[in-house]
């Protein structure tokens, strides 16, 4: 708890034993659904843009910086500046049941000093959109971070993608405040909405989550029997 320090003013929690957060590593992150592997651009490039071409138009583009690539040439670029950018641990989304590439997505703004990594890059395509896949990914992240010791996971989305922010909310990420004018993203304004779990709601969170991902919580259609949010009643 806050304390009063000699001047009379009040100060945050003391944190002793606090030596920084682990280093996060480009590996294989297992689940029951999918896994995350190392983006491997040339791997990788094929089925990724086979998923994303699955739409036919930039909607699911809209609030990205990047666009829709349009050839497996074009994809494999866009991937390997991802695989280049030694602040990202950049991964591809394997849907196990195909085992093919269907989405993207990074960790990102690593402060290991002060313990706190952002979820971005999120690039979901139509094959993993509103699936267990698309859940089972974020719980496979935030069990990673919290593992190396994070204090705070983050989750940024255009305060206008309104779809992003709710299912960051349904997961359990607390909306913080909004970035007003933020950044120019292709040509238009851009206000941000920060949401955040920090490592004391975790270990409720991933109870939460665990239940909702559990096999004998989706019948043999792979349709679940409970909404996520039960689980918190």
């Amino acid at each position: 708890m806050a304390q009063i320090n000699e001047y009379g003013q009040t100060v945050g929690d003391p944190m002793p034993d606090w030596q920084g957060a682990d280093l996060l590593a480009r590996k294989v992150l297992q689940g029951r659904c999918c896994r995350l592997e190392p983006l491997n651009a040339q791997r990788h490039a094929p089925d990724l843009f086979d998923a994303y071409a699955q739409v036919d138009d930039e909607r699911d583009w809209t609030w990205l910086s990047s666009v829709r690539p349009q050839s497996v040439a074009a994809a494999q670029v866009w991937l390997q500046g991802k695989v280049d950018d030694a602040g990202l641990v950049p991964f591809a989304v394997i849907d196990i049941s195909s085992e093919r590439a269907v989405g993207v997505v990074c960790l990102m703004a690593i402060d290991r000093p002060n313990g706190s990594v952002e979820i971005g890059h999120v690039t979901w395509s139509q094959r993993m959109k509103r699936s267990i896949i698309s859940t089972e990914v974020v719980w496979l992240l935030l069990r990673e971070a919290f593992a190396c010791g994070y204090r705070r996971v983050e989750w940024k989305t255009d305060a206008l993608n309104t779809a992003s922010r709710q299912a960051a909310e349904r997961i359990g990420f607390t909306f913080e405040g909004r970035f007003r004018q933020r950044m120019v993203r292709k040509g238009r304004n851009r206000d941000s909405d920060v949401l955040s779990i920090i490592d004391g709601e975790w270990s409720a969170i991933d109870a939460t989550l665990q239940a909702w991902l559990a096999e004998r919580n989706f019948d043999a259609n792979g349709q679940q029997l409970r909404r996520l949010e039960s689980f918190r009643e």
